[in-house]
C-alpha cells in the first residue's frame, strides 16, 4: 500500500491509501476521490518527503496496528459490500442508463452496480437519482 498526501482545490490536505500509483489514476479518473473536508473532486497528490525507514519510522508503524474494535468493524464494511455486490445486477458501463431507466420506470426496479464517469454521475445527481460510489477495498486489489 502507498500513502498518499492529496489536496483539494480548496487547498485541504488529506491522506489516501492506494495500493499503487496506478490505482490512485483509477479512482481520480473514476470520480471516486473527493475531499473529506469539502467534498470537491478535484484532487491531487501534494508534495511529500520520501520516507526512510529508521528506528523510530518502524515504532510508528507498529503504533499503527489496527485493534479488534477496527479489524470487526472492516470485517463488517466487507461483509456490505459483499452482500450489496451479491444482491445488485453489475450493468457495467451501461449503468447510467439502466439507473435512469430505473428510476424514470421504464424498467423493473431492482439494485444494480457499474461504472460512471465522474460528469454521468454528476447527471444522475441533478436528475435526483440517488447513486453512491462503491469503496476499492484492499481484498479487492490484492
Amino acid at each position: 500500500m502507498i500513502r498518499y498526501t492529496l489536496c483539494c482545490d480548496q487547498a485541504h490536505e488529506f491522506e489516501g491509501w492506494f495500493a499503487g500509483s496506478a490505482e490512485f489514476d483509477r479512482q481520480k479518473a473514476s470520480g471516486f476521490l473527493t475531499c473529506p473536508i469539502c467534498g470537491s473532486g478535484e484532487v491531487s497528490k501534494a508534495l511529500m518527503a520520501p520516507s526512510v525507514s529508521t528506528a523510530r519510522a518502524k515504532e510508528a508503524t507498529q503504533a499503527l496496528a489496527v485493534s479488534d474494535v477496527q479489524k470487526q468493524a472492516f470485517e463488517k464494511i466487507k461483509q456490505a459490500m459483499r452482500e450489496i455486490r451479491d444482491s445488485s445486477e453489475d450493468v457495467g458501463r451501461r449503468f447510467p442508463e439502466e439507473a435512469r431507466k430505473i428510476h424514470y420506470g421504464e424498467t423493473e426496479a431492482r439494485g444494480i452496480i457499474g461504472e460512471a464517469s465522474p460528469v454521468e454521475v454528476k447527471s444522475l445527481i441533478e436528475e435526483g437519482i440517488a447513486v453512491a460510489p462503491l469503496p476499492v477495498l484492499p481484498d479487492d486489489v490484492n
